[in-house]
């Protein structure tokens, strides 16, 4: 009987659960969407809402917490052939995510099914997202237009209203030509 046994095994022992869990969270949010399978993706989503809500918090004992439990891996990125450091996981976690999601209470992280399977072992396949990334793109792309409309509806208020100023002062200097 599994009374009180949370978590999944996923096949795997204690040590390589725990190395894959760390690897799939830093990849998480590095890259913010990472494909995988539905167990690991549900094995997962509670420990990296778990880093966030510590990187919320932002304090130096937070930092220390977040990097005994997922560890400081460098971020890389290669230009020209070179590979060019851009920072580490824990700093992008409370520089950049942590105050991303102050005002959210929970809910950080999110599955979405995809229609594919894996080939060899037809296992179900889901991308892990971060929740915000696209939808602060999306909130800014309506506010900019909300900007140029009232931009554009502010513009043709004040060419009619110029309009109409000239035509006063042309019908006035009319009739004081014609008097």
């Amino acid at each position: 009987m599994r009374h009180r046994v949370a978590g999944r095994r996923l096949s795997r022992t204690r040590e390589h659960r725990l190395a894959m869990r760390r690897n799939l969270v830093a990849s998480l949010f590095e890259h913010e969407t990472v494909s995988t399978t539905m167990q690991k993706a549900k094995e997962v989503k509670a420990f990296a809402e778990k880093l966030i809500t510590l990187a919320k918090k932002g304090t130096l004992s937070a930092r220390r917490r977040a990097i005994a439990m997922l560890g400081d891996r460098d971020i890389i990125t290669y230009e020209d052939g070179k590979a060019v450091k851009k920072g580490t996981v824990i700093g992008k976690l409370f520089s950049e995510l942590g105050p991303r999601y102050l005002d959210r209470p929970g809910g950080y992280t999110r599955i979405i099914r995809l229609s594919l399977r894996r080939l060899g072992d037809n296992g179900r396949l889901v991308l892990l997202q971060l929740v915000g990334a696209d939808e602060t793109l999306e909130k800014e792309s309506k506010t900019a237009a909300r900007k140029r409309s009232r931009k554009g509806a502010e513009e043709t208020a004040e060419v009619e209203e110029t309009s109409e100023a000239e035509e006063t002062t042309e019908n006035d200097s009319q009739t004081n030509a014609v008097e």
